[in-house]
């Protein structure tokens, strides 16, 4: 099993913008962290059921590494629903009836509530943890596949900074936000730990790789 972890980010770090509302799930950022990924046939093939018409090449390849089946999920409440959603009792995240993970997703807030299930094998489930204890609920649920940490940029920063991420994967858009949550901030070092490679893409996104080395496992 490993522990994987994929994020954009601006070209000043920060994963999401400020504002995040149900209307704006990336506050002001809009969608400009994701269009590298909205557009590939992956992305269309796991999330609206057909891949025609997307783009194939680097950006692709990356996405159907992000979208590729783990045996778990982990992700913070803002990547679930915008601010307020646990005082509705009816919100059931951002993705309608078919959400995009077919696995069961952990979802780390302090508003616990009883497991939403969906027809496609995708069931969120609400847990209140520190990084290691959600991560040994998620790997008990993983049954040996690998566990995906899938944001948002503060649950990714705890799970860095707690040593438990295996390999990151960063998508870094040609953009500057200027202000929202970084990813970044009290990090300094943390990837001398790991190999690093970087991508280009033509849609302007860098993709850089970090890929734990065997030394800083043991």
């Amino acid at each position: 099993m490993k522990v994987r972890a994929s994020i954009g980010i601006s070209l000043d770090g920060f994963g999401t913008g400020e504002g995040l509302s149900a209307e704006a799930p990336f506050g002001h950022a809009g969608m400009l962290l994701v269009d590298w990924l909205k557009d590939t046939a992956a992305f269309r093939e796991a999330v609206m059921g057909d891949g025609s018409g997307g783009t194939a090449g680097v950006d692709d390849a990356f996405a159907r590494r992000l979208l590729g089946e783990a045996g778990a999920e982990i992700m913070g409440a803002r990547k679930f629903g915008p601010p307020g959603w646990h005082d509705d009792p009816g919100w059931r995240g951002w993705w309608g009836d078919a959400p995009p993970f077919r696995t069961p997703v952990f979802v780390l807030t302090h508003h616990e509530r009883a497991p939403l299930a969906f027809a496609n094998g995708t069931t969120f489930h609400f847990i209140s943890a520190d990084p290691h204890e959600a991560l040994a609920t998620a790997a008990a649920a993983a049954n040996g596949r690998d566990v995906r940490i899938g944001g948002g940029p503060t649950v990714t920063r705890a799970f860095l900074a707690a040593g438990l991420v295996d390999e990151l994967h960063v998508a870094v858009a040609p953009v500057i936000l200027g202000r929202g949550v970084r990813l970044w901030d009290g990090l300094e070092g943390f990837e001398t730990g790991y190999i690093r490679e970087a991508v280009s893409s033509p849609s302007g996104a860098t993709h850089i790789t970090f890929r734990r080395r065997v030394d800083a496992a043991s």
